[in-house]
């Protein structure tokens, strides 16, 4: 049971009001934007205005307070209704209500964290609820501090598998401090929705995934200020609001009329006078209670792990084992799980700190919203799953970058080198997925010490950073405590008379210093580069070694689009002499065979990098 305050005084009537203010600020700044999503805000007027006038406790003066409730505008196109509350809240001038859309202003299309208010960018249906879902597990579970999460969705919403993964892990887990506002206004962008405003199918669904569920009529102020009392009074559950709406609601040419969605109105002038005209009420939100501080964990002296050159390490253990003692001496430090810790060895830090540790069971795009959710409250989430898997969540990162969020994503089991379990498993997308990511850093570590050391260096390390680790062991080749910055790489094996370069990433990094050992018997010097960075990557020590050796074959575990060998070629896209290049990847579909046999098979085994490395020196 959540903390519950008293609502602030103000009757059904004066709420009215404000809706209706909120109306026309949604109308008056799509207007002068000539652009918007008008008649999605004029529908859930009622359903801001009381809860901003009754329900919010928000410090508007500080919003990074962390004992502020959350708000959530799932449906993220309806930014007009958000820009309003916040005239309304005097967080915004009229003047800068009116810059909506345009060069400059901070009142974007869709909501971003450009302005102070909001911590999570929507827009993309279907993330606002899963990503509630994250902040309500920090509140509860984390922070352990009595703020309410409140997502304001769309009906339209209801049809993506990501808000059902939010449905079924808040029911799960029991979230009271969440509920979720169901703007149901029957139409959507090209028509009705599929359930239109059948409420009760609705409440039907979502009550099977544990949530508490109240029907009411979205355009009565009372009705909804009783249901919103009844969610905060509701334990052991979240809630799900349904409220039905009709969408333009307050422009009767338009109101429940299909064609007019994302458009300004056609009589903008004429429908704000039927509102009523232009208001300036100001509505005083009420801050939380008392000042808090949010839970630490008690931490302790930690020292990473170490490997003795010439074991041979699974660098997915490595990973494990250091995110285990980092998050002894930081306890900022969250894990979360996509049901395969124990294979990605994540489930180290459950055994350590399971009070820090989260399951999401297969429900990847949940994982990585709920990792937002948390970042935005200040903690530092690492998770992991297959590479192959986080391609299903992509979206769900794309956003997480527009939403500013810091996040530590692991791939394990990527490309062919995991062996028999066939294409499925492999993640051989994963470093262009996330090297097309705005922001973000691309690691690839070769052998336990320094995968310890990458997973220390992704602790301070701002936007999305993932590191890719690898099933098999590998032999350990570093000494343990060396440094690996991010940007950085490695020359393994280097002289004057070098006549080509080896550039290569993870388990090819020992291929490539073993087709190096035999272009040398064979009488052709080599130099060897780890090139752990794949973003940013090291252009200077590229560009020295194209310029000393004239040529370069980049050798890695990965489609030839998007990786390693494309990242090495846009470090000469500066206007650098290129060298000749040779990229070897994978360019068939792998079927199951052994590790050995599927990075022969593929070609990009020592056989194959001596054969276009020795082809290169030949020319």
């Amino acid at each position: 049971m959540h903390a519950t305050h008293p609502p602030r005084e103000r009757t059904p009537a004066q709420l009215s009001e404000l809706a209706q203010q909120l109306r026309v600020d949604a109308v008056r700044c799509s207007d002068a934007a000539g652009s918007g999503h008008p008649t999605s805000a004029m529908s859930a007027a009622e359903l801001a205005a009381v809860l901003l006038a009754r329900h919010l406790r928000y410090d508007v003066d500080r919003p990074e307070r962390v004992g502020n409730d959350e708000l959530v505008l799932s449906k993220g196109h309806a930014s007009p209704l958000l820009y309003a509350m916040l005239r309304a809240a005097g967080a915004i001038t009229e003047a800068e209500l009116l810059t909506y859309r345009k060069l400059g202003s901070r009142l974007e299309g869709h909501p971003t964290p450009r302005l102070p208010w909001v911590r999570i960018a929507t827009g993309s249906l279907g993330q606002g609820l899963p990503v509630g879902v994250g902040v309500a597990i920090a509140g509860a579970h984390l922070d352990r501090l009595p703020y309410r999460v409140w997502v304001l969705c769309g009906d339209s919403e209801l049809a993506e598998g990501s808000m059902w993964e939010a449905f079924a892990h808040a029911g799960h887990a029991g979230l009271d401090n969440l509920t979720a506002i169901v703007d149901v206004n029957r139409l959507g962008q090209r028509g009705p929705t599929r359930l239109e405003w059948d409420t009760a199918t609705y409440a039907q669904r979502i009550a099977a995934f544990g949530w508490h569920t109240i029907e009411i009529d979205g355009h009565d102020p009372a009705a909804i200020d009783s249901a919103y009392a009844e969610a905060a009074a509701t334990s052991g559950a979240p809630t799900a609001i349904l409220a039905r709406t009709w969408k333009g609601r307050g422009a009767p040419e338009i109101e429940d009329r299909n064609g007019y969605h994302g458009k300004p109105l056609p009589d903008a002038d004429e429908v704000i006078a039927g509102l009523g005209g232009v208001r300036h009420e100001s509505v005083q939100v009420s801050s939380p209670d008392a000042e808090r501080t949010r839970h630490r964990s008690a931490t302790t002296t930690s020292s990473p792990p170490r490997w003795d050159t010439g074991d041979t390490v699974p660098t997915r253990d490595a990973f494990g084992t250091a995110l285990a003692a980092l998050a002894d001496a930081d306890g900022e430090i969250v894990a979360l799980d996509g049901e395969v810790s124990d294979s990605t060895r994540s489930g180290m830090v459950a055994e350590a700190h399971p009070h820090r540790f989260f399951q999401f069971y297969i429900a990847e795009q949940q994982m990585v919203a709920a990792a937002v959710g948390m970042a935005t409250r200040g903690w530092k989430p690492y998770l992991a799953t297959f590479g192959a898997f986080l391609t299903r969540a992509h979206d769900f990162l794309r956003m997480a970058a527009v939403s500013r969020a810091d996040l530590r994503v692991v791939g394990s089991h990527a490309g062919v080198a995991i062996g028999e379990d066939g294409p499925s498993q492999m993640g051989l997308e994963d470093l262009a997925m996330f090297r097309a990511v705005h922001g973000s850093t691309v690691l690839h570590p070769c052998d336990a010490n320094q995968t310890a050391a990458l997973v220390g260096e992704m602790a301070a390390r701002p936007g999305i950073c993932y590191l890719r680790t690898n099933r098999g062991g590998t032999p350990v080749i570093y000494e343990p405590g060396q440094r690996f910055p991010i940007g950085g790489s490695r020359v393994l094996r280097s002289s004057p008379h070098d006549t080509v370069t080896l550039v290569a990433v993870g388990v090819t990094v020992h291929e490539a210093l073993a087709a190096a050992d035999r272009l040398a018997s064979r009488g052709t010097t080599a130099r060897v580069i780890d090139c752990y960075s794949v973003k940013p990557i090291d252009a200077d020590t590229l560009h020295w070694a194209a310029r000393e050796t004239g040529a370069l074959v980049t050798v890695e575990d990965h489609w030839p689009e998007g990786g390693l060998g494309d990242a090495v070629l846009a470090a000469f896209a500066d206007g650098a002499a290129l060298p000749r290049v040779r990229k070897l990847a994978v360019r068939q579909m792998p079927a199951s065979a052994t590790p050995a046999q599927q990075l022969h098979a593929a070609g990009v085994d020592a056989d194959a990098i001596v054969a276009a490395a020795g082809a290169l020196a030949d020319d």
